[in-house]
């Protein structure tokens, strides 16, 4: 069991009186005995002034975490069966405790009197003749429930001192901190050829992804294209319309002549045919009578 704290106000003047050896000689000038010694001298009377409250040197037994935890120090310290507690013998001591603390602190002893209330109802409750249900099935030990609570109560506090015996970082040990002089020669990694293939490959990746257009312009006449396309229709009845188009200079090339087309059918200096829907379409010189 854990002492209470004694009050700070005197604490330090009791320890003063304390500490005064029993053997220590007295002056030979003075009549009687040393109560005590303060600050090494001798104190043979108490200060007049000295004011000692009633209950600075009171003592409270409150190393229990709780009812339940009293209630289980008395069943393991008498070796009980926990699944068998012999109800009249527990709540006999355990009320012994509770009216030592209740006189002396009522709000720390509100807690332990409420379960000291219900081991007297269990208590009762095993006295009275048990009461079967309905279905003929026998009533349940009142002990259960209580018996289930400390079985709880006590796997979580087994639990807990094997976690505070583990080793807690500042309280039983301390990191170590270790400089190590680096070297003045550097230490370069090693690299392998995978690793040098895997950042070529990168390198030709990222290059893809900035790609250059240089674009140009290309001189092309409207009217070359003309003379063109009926120097390709002289001496010739009819002409197939695509074979006017040369494909293989390009898309600019192509419009061009296109226009060049547009350009001679709208001066009337050639015919655009077709025999029938969707049939080939001719080109030919436009006829001009003599």
């Amino acid at each position: 069991m854990n002492p209470a704290a004694v009050d700070p106000g005197v604490g330090s003047l009791v320890d003063a009186f304390a500490d005064a050896p029993a053997t220590e000689a007295v002056p030979e000038a003075v009549d009687g005995i040393a109560v005590a010694r303060l600050y090494g001298e001798p104190l043979f009377a108490l200060p007049q002034d000295l004011y000692i409250p009633p209950d600075a040197l009171e003592v409270f037994l409150e190393a229990f975490e709780g009812p339940l935890d009293l209630l289980l120090y008395l069943i393991r310290r008498q070796n009980f069966n926990i699944l068998d507690i012999p109800l009249a013998d527990v709540t006999r001591q355990y009320l012994t405790y509770v009216e030592q603390i209740r006189s002396r602190n009522l709000e720390l002893a509100s807690e332990y009197l409420l379960m000291a209330a219900m081991l007297i109802e269990i208590k009762s409750r095993m006295l009275l003749p048990p009461r079967r249900h309905d279905d003929g099935a026998e009533a349940e030990d009142p002990r259960a429930e209580l018996v289930r609570r400390l079985l709880e109560y006590e796997q979580i506090k087994l639990a807990a001192a094997r976690l505070d015996a583990l080793p807690v970082l500042g309280r039983d040990f301390l990191r170590a901190q270790v400089t190590i002089e680096q070297s003045l020669q550097p230490r370069w990694p090693d690299v392998s050829p995978v690793d040098l293939r895997e950042a070529w490959l990168d390198i030709l990746r990222r290059a893809k992804l900035n790609q250059h257009h240089k674009i140009t312009r290309e001189q092309l006449s409207v009217r070359e294209h003309m003379s063109l396309v009926l120097r390709t229709l002289q001496g010739r009845r009819f002409v197939e319309f695509a074979e006017l188009f040369d494909t293989r200079r390009g898309v600019p090339v192509v419009v061009v002549t296109f226009v060049a087309l547009l350009e001679l059918a709208r001066e009337r200096l050639i015919d655009v045919t077709q025999a029938e829907a969707f049939a080939p379409i001719y080109v030919r010189l436009a006829y001009q009578p003599a």
